[in-house]
Parts: C-alpha cells; sequence; structure tokens
C-alpha cells in the first residue's frame, strides 16, 4: 500500500488532470482550475460488532 492517496477528480473544479504536487505528501495540483489541495486520513471508525 503507497503512504500517498490517489486523487481522482479535483474536489473544486470535478476535473481528472491532476498531478502530483511536491509542497507535501497528499497534496496535488489541478492543472484545469490551478489550485493545489491535500488530500489527509484523520483515522478509522470505531463501529462495535464489526468483528475488526
Amino acid at each position: 500500500m503507497s503512504t500517498r492517496s490517489q486523487a481522482n477528480y479535483c474536489p473544486y473544479c470535478g476535473d481528472a488532470e491532476l498531478r502530483p504536487h511536491d509542497a507535501r505528501p497528499g497534496s496535488w495540483e489541478c492543472h484545469s482550475c490551478q489550485r493545489i489541495f491535500t488530500l489527509d486520513m484523520h483515522g478509522m471508525i470505531n463501529r462495535e460488532g464489526s468483528g475488526a
């Protein structure tokens, strides 16, 4: 499993023209709307009785 999350679409314009951005891990740049954004995982949901 990679440490970088894969973004499929820009959360601002919905375009799929994304490239990794080197500012920090998880940063992506959208070549359509010229925005840079990050994807971060905050944790897992603990559900009772899930067996996990």
